[in-house]
């Protein structure tokens, strides 16, 4: 006999633990052996003859195989839809979310599962009803001048079609959303908006349409960094599920992409990534009939490799040899190799498979995030330009070899230390060889002169890069008589994102 009060109490919530679980198997529909079976599975240690004495009443067991043993129930009894669950000897957290937040978050995750992506703008809906608002998305098109309406997307092989209910991102407030990545509030006689815009980590793809039902709702903090949870998520579901279906690519494509585009963009990484110190932003054009330009990068906690490369021709053979020297590239940084052999695994490769005729130039890069120490090789390419305190310090013109392909003979590679907040830009030939009606180039000149001015009004590299190509775009009148790549970076010294620092 105890003199202990709480004793009396917990005897009793293990009997009625014990007659939760025999009421619940009998709605299981399981045995005493198939009920053990399934506990054994899930990592219990007791034996048959002592689970079998627990179930008649006539033994004890530990409160973690009690929990096991229940568990191993209701797991049956959710495949049978029974009512009766057999207890736990603890609370244990709710299985639906409570809260409008997380309710929203979990119907984007379970709708997700399993759904095609043209399933998307529904899912959106349910989760936007679970907030208690109305959500709509849009994407941004390849050439980033419209976000259209996901529902509809562009007439695909019409050359500058533009949708219904599409905005254009230089001259509307959803457009100002998606420069500034910024949330912007919308308020007409009728309607009350909140533009979001649609991130996947730092990539812009396009903005959330939230509408809410009074003006108080656009000026609530609290809504806004919950539209900003749902919104992030969303970006993900995007990337993730253009991976394996059509629907949000051709909301995307203006214009039918070439053979030798397909295979160009296939190979691509995301245009904007960015880790804690960098963050690198990739455009290419034109987007639809890309011959040979291509980029690729890698991030990690320590170093960001780069590559911009051209390689000759204008035709599905240039393809070919920008997709093998991205191939190649790959496998040696993924075996962990550096430059050197970066840039001679590219160069045996496209000599063996295209013959000693054929190149690609390229700048290959890598730039130690904690020092800031920059290592490039330059293969024949146009050279880097360094951008500091807005202004261009140098091109970086070190590191030179031949063109991959032809040789790499005595490698030299250049190296620079970058400062806090510095730019680097690589790009190709098709960039300043742009000309207007009279034959002019777009020119290094002018190059300069757009990025002095882009540093002074603080756009940040993805809206940089953006503005970029248009200038090249809209100084040319007509289609580039050459790919036109840019790669633009920016490094920030991690302890400049420290607050104590």
């Amino acid at each position: 006999m105890t003199d202990d009060p709480t004793a009396d109490g917990a005897d009793s919530n293990v009997r009625e633990q014990q007659r939760s679980l025999a009421l619940a198997l009998k709605g299981a529909q399981l045995s005493v052996e198939a009920l053990w079976m399934r506990y054994f599975g899930m990592g219990g240690e007791a034996g048959y003859l002592e689970v079998d004495a627990y179930v008649r009443g006539t033994g004890e067991t530990p409160a973690l195989d009690r929990d096991i043993l229940a568990h191993a129930v209701n797991e049956r009894i959710d495949e049978l839809t029974w009512a009766k669950r057999a207890v736990y000897s603890r609370p244990l957290r709710s299985r639906e979310p409570r809260d409008a937040p997380l309710s929203a978050l979990v119907r984007l995750l379970e709708g997700a599962e399993l759904a095609p992506p043209d399933r998307l703008p529904a899912i959106a809906e349910t989760a936007g009803r679970a907030l208690g608002v109305h959500i709509a998305i849009y994407l941004t098109d390849y050439e980033q001048r419209y976000l259209c309406p996901l529902t509809t997307g562009f007439p695909t092989g019409e050359a500058e079609a533009v949708p219904a209910g599409a905005f254009e991102i230089d001259n509307t407030l959803p457009g100002r959303a998606f420069r500034q990545v910024q949330i912007l509030p919308s308020q007409t006689t009728d309607r009350y908006r909140l533009w979001v815009p649609l991130m996947d980590g730092v990539e812009r793809l396009g903005v959330v349409d939230v509408q809410v039902d009074s003006v108080d709702d656009l000026y609530d903090p609290g809504l806004r960094v919950q539209c900003q949870w749902v919104s992030h998520l969303l970006g993900h579901l995007v990337t993730a599920m253009s991976q394996y279906g059509d629907a949000l690519e051709r909301t995307r494509l203006r214009t039918r992409r070439t053979v030798n585009a397909e295979l160009i963009w296939s190979l691509l990484p995301p245009l904007t990534a960015g880790v804690d110190s960098f963050v690198v932003t990739g455009v290419i054009e034109p987007r639809h009939s890309v011959s040979g330009d291509a980029f690729d990068y890698a991030l990690s906690e320590t170093t960001a490799n780069l590559i911009v490369l051209d390689a000759v021709g204008h035709d599905l053979r240039s393809g070919l040899i920008a997709a093998a020297s991205v191939a190649a590239y790959r496998s040696a940084r993924h075996a962990g190799h550096g430059l050197y052999e970066q840039a001679r695994t590219i160069d045996e490769t496209i000599s063996h498979q295209f013959g000693h005729a054929l190149f690609a130039t390229a700048v290959l890069a890598e730039l130690d995030l904690p020092t800031g120490r920059l290592r490039y090789i330059n293969a024949g390419h146009p050279e880097p330009l360094l951008m500091r305190g807005g202004k261009i310090v140098k091109p970086l013109n070190a590191g030179h070899s031949l063109p991959l392909g032809l040789g790499i003979g005595e490698l030299h590679i250049g190296e620079e230390f970058l400062q806090p907040e510095d730019w680097l830009l690589l790009y190709t030939d098709g960039v300043p060889e742009a000309r207007d009606n009279t034959g002019e180039f777009f020119g290094e000149t002018r190059l300069i002169d757009f990025l002095r001015r882009e540093a002074a009004a603080g756009h940040p590299p993805p809206e940089t890069a953006r503005r970029l190509i248009k200038a090249v775009l809209e100084h040319q009148h007509q289609p580039l008589q050459d790919d036109a790549t840019v790669l633009l970076a920016r490094w920030t010294h991690p302890r400049q994102l420290m607050p104590d620092a």
